[in-house]
């Protein structure tokens, strides 16, 4: 195996092998690059098939291969701006304007030098580029119609205060009392929002028309909580219970414990060896469960109407989440100082009825000497089981007993078995 591995990474740099690439590579393009103009379903002129392209790169590995200086591939560039230029001033004369196939020409003329002069992933990524940008026009055209200006300049901001300001900040503790670092409470803030982003922009453009089973899916990214709320309270007038809702709840409580364990494997992972498994038998069981609700139901689609369409990346929730932040670290600060790992886990109990993110973010970034690791873990489960008592609740409160008593009962249990096991393991 070891022969066969070295042989293949050998072959790799091979001029012959990079010759083979190039031209397999281009012909994949041209053959995407003509579905991509079939599903158009317009009279669109197009220069050449898909050979054309294939030539196109084979044309430009050549010549940079036979000088690698440049003045060949240079020349054929020129050569190849002058077709690519009367093809294009016919296109306009037709009332067609688009650059694409002009682009794509040359960015697999390109292929050659690249192939000679990259590591062979660039290559590929470059090729992958290009396939993903033509195939995602479907997603292109969704967003574009229910793109809201105001979701780009609030993303633009994030990334500023993300990928700028984040790196600018203090890693030091300026104040003994608040046990983390300018840099870990943001930090925090940027991680959350940025699962919480991801969740609401799957949810708004990816599934704009999904079942209820794939809404709990994306909402429990998002905030399990408000998701239940949102699921059930359509249901109170319901005579009899709704499986495919049921199983929406149950999904985004999984979901609930496979992002609490996410965060923990980003921003603590030392507490993995007592989070890990206990998060991820709860996810998948929960998971598990949801299908088996959705196979008893029929199959619905959920009105996007009724989902909150709310941007959870506004800056008034970020400073609101880094201000409760600070708040959850004094207080687990405190009470671990005052009651140990008993009170830190009451503490939990209590928080588990409100939003957890911020004190499991306190739990995971905080330093709290009195309380030992697995006993801080024990806590965080803690939160995620009186989370489920939450939900429960408002599943009977919000939709009515006799349409969610059956997963209600199931949150119940859920919250019960995460309660104990962080209780009395830890």
């Amino acid at each position: 195996m070891k022969f066969a591995a070295l042989t293949l990474a050998e072959m790799s740099t091979q001029l012959w092998m990079k010759f083979l690439i190039v031209a397999f590579l281009a012909f994949i393009v041209g053959l995407e690059f003509r579905e991509y103009l079939l599903s158009k379903r317009e009279d669109h002129l197009a220069i050449g098939s898909v050979r054309t392209y294939t030539f196109v790169a084979i044309l430009g590995f050549v010549l940079y291969v036979l000088d690698p200086g440049f003045r060949l591939f240079i020349a054929g560039f020129l050569f190849l701006t002058v077709l690519f230029g009367a093809f294009y001033l016919r296109k306009v004369e037709t009332g067609q304007v688009g650059i694409l196939q002009l682009l794509i020409g040359a960015i697999v003329y390109t292929f050659g030098p690249v192939a000679q002069l990259m590591p062979l992933w660039f290559l590929v990524l470059l090729f992958v580029a290009i396939i993903f940008v033509l195939s995602a026009r479907p997603l292109t055209q969704r967003v574009l119609e229910h793109m809201d200006q105001q979701e780009l300049i609030t993303l633009a901001k994030f990334l500023l205060l993300s990928a700028v300001i984040l790196p600018l900040l203090p890693r030091e503790i300026p104040y003994p009392e608040i046990p983390a670092s300018p840099f870990s409470i943001w930090m925090a803030v940027v991680l959350i929002s940025s699962i919480s982003y991801a969740g609401y922009m799957l949810r708004r453009y990816v599934f704009p028309h999904r079942g209820y089973l794939i809404t709990g899916i994306v909402g429990g990214l998002y905030s399990s909580t408000a998701t239940t709320v949102v699921l059930v309270r359509g249901t109170r007038r319901d005579s009899t219970p709704n499986r495919t809702v049921q199983a929406a709840v149950l999904a985004a409580s999984g979901m609930m414990y496979l992002r609490l364990m996410l965060l923990v494997l980003v921003l603590n992972p030392a507490y993995l060896p007592w989070t890990a498994w206990p998060m991820a038998l709860f996810g998948i069981g929960t998971l598990v469960a949801s299908y088996y609700f959705s196979r008893l139901g029929e199959k619905e689609i959920l009105d996007a109407s009724s989902q909150g369409t709310e941007n959870p990346l506004a800056f008034g929730t970020a400073f609101l989440f880094a201000v409760l932040f600070i708040i959850m670290l004094l207080l687990t600060r405190v009470v671990a100082q005052e009651f140990g790992s008993s009170g830190v886990k009451a503490l939990a109990f209590g928080v588990g009825f409100t939003d957890i993110d911020p004190f499991v973010m306190s739990l995971l970034k905080g330093a709290y000497p009195t309380v030992t690791a697995p006993q801080l873990s024990g806590a965080l489960l803690v939160a995620a089981g009186s989370n489920d008592f939450l939900k429960g609740i408002y599943a009977l409160v919000l939709g009515g007993w006799r349409a969610n008593r059956s997963v209600a009962g199931a949150l119940f249990v859920l919250g019960a078995l995460t309660l104990l096991y962080g209780v009395f393991l830890y």
